[in-house]
Order: structure tokens, then sequence, then C-alpha cells
């Protein structure tokens, strides 16, 4: 009973934190938005933690700074945790490694849909001869080549292949590989929950 008491508290406040997480990043988006002392507030409160994820390199792609998510996951994590721990009062290695795994999966899937966003919407630009020299087009392709160059090495070798059918090419594997790979999660997540241990 105190344990679940206790994990409902701490899970109250790291959604809390979770939330003042989330509007640092809103407001990191419009940089000319001034929130005063709140704003100065949050930021203490706020940038350490996200800062410490910025150190891995792994987490940036080009002009594309995904180290936010990477924090955000871990707080949905702990979270997740401290919600099984207070509605079952119970916890076990399977459990942990389920809700880690389901976790991890989200923020993967979170980048394959946004991925698959990016690549349908310049799939239309394309198609529809938008100019492709604009700044836009340009953050959006440092964005989706590097995954794009070797999703269409590994299927096309070293055929060269147009833009378009590269495009179209990538988007398919990507929505294949998420559909395929959420369904063995949710499977391997049900085989750990059932663990013992």
């Amino acid at each position: 009973m105190v344990l679940s008491i206790v994990a409902r508290v701490v899970s109250a406040l790291v959604s809390v934190y979770f939330f003042l997480c989330m509007i640092r990043i809103f407001v990191s988006w419009v940089p000319r938005v001034d929130l005063g002392k709140g704003g100065q507030l949050l930021k203490r409160v706020v940038d350490p933690y996200l800062g410490y994820f910025s150190r891995f390199r792994f987490l940036s792609a080009g002009a594309f700074d995904f180290s936010p998510i990477a924090g955000l996951a871990l707080l949905i994590l702990v979270d997740q945790l401290l919600r099984v721990v207070a509605f079952t009062e119970r916890i076990s290695l399977g459990i942990v490694l389920g809700v880690a795994l389901q976790v991890a999966w989200s923020a993967v899937g979170f980048l394959l849909s946004f991925f698959a966003v990016f690549a349908l919407v310049r799939i239309i630009a394309y198609a529809a001869r938008w100019n492709s020299l604009h700044p836009l087009w340009r953050v959006v392709d440092a964005f989706l080549n590097p995954v794009l160059f070797r999703i269409n090495r590994v299927i096309y070798r070293n055929r060269i292949v147009n833009y378009l059918q590269g495009l179209i090419t990538g988007l398919v594997v990507v929505v294949l590989a998420d559909l395929a790979v959420s369904r063995l999660v949710a499977l391997v997540v049900r085989l750990l929950e059932s663990l013992p241990f």
C-alpha cells in the first residue's frame, strides 16, 4: 500500500516535469518569445536535464537534434514503471524490460513516422515540380537523404535511381518496417511481461 502511494506521487511529479520539458521544447522553437521570470525559471529547471542528452552525437542528424526525444523517452519510461508499481504493486525484470522496449520503440516509431511524413510531403513536392532549391526543401532533404541513401543502397545495390523512385522506395520500406517491428515488439513485450522473474 505504501509503495503504491509513493509510486503514484513520484509518477505525478515525473508527469509534471515531462510537461515542463514539453513547454521548454516548444518555446525553444520560437526564439523571440520571452516568458519573463517564469521562462528563466523553466530554463533553470529543465535545461540541465535536456542538455545532458545533447552530449550524445548520435542523437543529431544534420540540422536536426533528436536529443529532446531521448530525454522525454526516459521520463516516459520512468513514469510507466512507476505506474506499473502503483497499480500492480509488483515489479519484475520482465516487466521492466517490456516497458523499456515499448518506450524505446515508441521513440523510434515516432522518428519513423516523422520520416514517413517528410518523405510523403517531399514526394508530393517533387511530383508537383515545386522549387527544389527552396531552403525548406534543403532542410527536408538533409533529414531524408542519409536514410534514403542507406535504404536505396541495400535495395538497389549500386544502381542509380532517380530521386522520386528513391523517395517512394524509402517511404514504402519505412512504413513496412514500422508495421512489422510494431507487431514484433508487441509480441516480445507480452512474452517479457509473462516471465516469472
